[in-house]
C-alpha cells in the first residue's frame, strides 16, 4: 500500500476546486473506518465556502495554512448513544486517517488541524458550526491540490521494535 509512504503534511494548494466526485470518495474512505462496537460516531461537515474557511483559520494558532485551502472537512462525533464513548476519539482518529490517505491516493494534499482534545478549540469550532450539544467538533481536515510536492521522511526506526520471545 504506497500510498502509506507517500502520504505527508499539506499546507500549500493550488487554486482549484476540489470535485465532488473526490469529496465523496474522501468521505466514504472516512466512514469505512472501524469503530469500537461498530458505533460508527461520525458526522463530517464540508466547506469550500472561502470566508468560512477564514473564520476555521482562527481556531487554533496552528490552523494558519487553512486560510488558503479550497476544502476543509470537520469531523465531528456524537456524544449520546454510543456503545463505547470512551472510544469516539479513537474512532474519529481513524475516519481522519483513512480519510487524509484517501486524499493522498487520489492526488489531493491534506493536513490535519488538531482541535480535540483542547476544550477551547473544540467550542470555537462547535459555535462556528452551531453544533447541537449532542455533537463535538474533533478535527478539522485542510484539502486542496498541492502547491509543491513533498517527500515523506522515513521514519522506520528498528530500535523502537522489541521481540518478546
Amino acid at each position: 500500500m504506497n500510498v502509506l509512504f507517500q502520504r505527508t503534511s499539506i499546507r500549500q494548494y493550488l487554486n482549484q476546486k476540489v470535485e465532488e466526485d473526490k469529496i465523496e470518495l474522501l468521505l466514504k474512505a472516512a466512514m469505512q473506518a472501524p469503530s469500537a462496537g461498530n458505533q460508527q460516531p461520525w458526522e463530517f461537515y464540508v466547506t469550500d465556502n472561502e470566508d468560512f474557511i477564514r473564520q476555521l483559520s482562527k481556531v487554533s494558532p496552528y490552523a494558519k495554512c487553512l486560510e488558503k485551502a479550497p476544502l476543509a472537512i470537520i469531523p465531528c462525533y456524537r456524544k449520546k448513544n454510543l456503545k463505547y464513548p470512551e472510544y469516539a476519539h479513537i474512532d474519529m482518529s481513524a475516519a481522519c486517517e483513512n480519510l487524509w490517505l484517501e486524499a493522498t491516493y487520489l492526488g489531493l494534499g491534506c493536513v490535519w488541524l488538531g482541535i480535540a482534545p483542547l476544550q477551547d478549540r473544540m467550542d470555537k469550532v462547535n459555535e462556528l458550526l452551531n453544533l447541537s450539544e449532542e455533537l463535538e467538533s474533533f478535527a478539522i481536515m485542510a484539502i486542496g491540490y498541492p502547491k509543491n510536492q513533498t517527500k515523506q521522511v522515513d521514519r522506520y526506526d528498528v530500535n523502537r521494535i522489541h521481540h518478546i520471545g
